[in-house]
């Protein structure tokens, strides 16, 4: 009999794979990147990820969420995600992690 996990430990194996989406413009995940807002998991295994892009007009929006897409059904409690991509709050250079600034040598 397995043991089921808190949802916790598989938030942190959602937030996990999304540092493993690379935004291919900047070569830094989204989660550095600060583009992810929210992530959502209910009972049935349906996550929902809540994120934005760096500009509006990004052609790059149906290959991130096709990317996360991947990466999250790789874990055994997820049985369907949704990408809903949103514009409020607008994402500012603020939001990256101090990593992904030194990275794109941003002071």
């Amino acid at each position: 009999m397995t043991e089921k996990r808190s949802n916790q430990s598989i938030k942190d194996d959602i937030l996990a794979g999304l540092e493993e989406v690379v935004d291919p413009e900047l070569g830094i995940d989204i989660v550095n990147l600060g583009l992810v807002y929210e992530v959502n998991l209910d009972e049935d295994g349906h996550c929902e990820i809540q994120m934005t892009l760096t500009t509006m007009g990004c052609p790059l929006t149906d290959l991130l969420a096709d990317m996360v897409e991947r990466q999250l059904v790789k874990i055994p409690e997820i049985t369907e995600v949704e990408v809903k991509f949103v514009w409020e709050p607008a994402w500012t250079m603020d939001k990256m992690s101090r990593y992904a600034k030194m990275a794109l040598g941003i002071h």
